[in-house]
């Protein structure tokens, strides 16, 4: 609640997990910066967690195991995990994979969302609220250039007391 974003804060919670399977659905691919990349594939590529892992996080790791992944990063050297490097110019190389066709991309982490909403290449997000003061991490859009002008597309709220609003553009 306080905007700041550390994973390890939060609670994992069925409905949530559910909600992200929903999401990873509605898109044929992830765009992930390197940090979070290297973050779901040490949580989330199989055999990582399997065996601590509760049965109702199993249709996340499945589905993220299977989405198709493009990673921006000027540091890694390759990827693998249904991964691809997204090099050269962020704008440029977005605005190619929008214009494919299909049901659109999902970007997730702190920093290319940032990043992608300078450039004005994201359509429609969504926030997570979790009911709780983190603290520490870093904030979502710290340093964004512009506002931005957003109208409540949708909301959900779940049983943990975290609630979901999708945002389109205000045009």
């Amino acid at each position: 609640m306080d905007g700041c974003c550390d994973h390890r804060a939060i609670t994992p919670d069925e409905d949530l997990h559910r909600h992200a399977v929903e999401n990873l659905e509605q898109a044929d691919a992830l765009l992930f910066g390197r940090v979070t990349y290297e973050m779901m594939e040490a949580a989330f590529r199989p055999p990582a967690g399997t065996e601590m892992r509760p049965d109702w996080m199993q249709p996340f790791a499945r589905a993220i195991h299977a989405a198709k992944k493009y990673v921006v990063s000027s540091t890694l050297g390759r990827v693998d995990w249904n991964a691809e490097l997204v090099r050269g110019d962020l704008g440029t190389a977005v605005q190619q994979l929008k214009r494919q066709p299909g049901k659109g991309l999902l970007a997730g982490g702190v920093k290319l969302p940032l990043a992608l909403a300078e450039l004005g290449l994201i359509d429609e997000y969504e926030f997570v609220v979790h009911p709780r003061l983190a603290g520490h991490g870093p904030t979502l859009f710290a340093g964004l250039s512009k506002p931005i002008d957003l109208k409540l597309a949708s909301r959900l709220e779940f049983g943990s007391g975290a609630v979901a609003m999708r945002y389109e553009l205000r045009r």
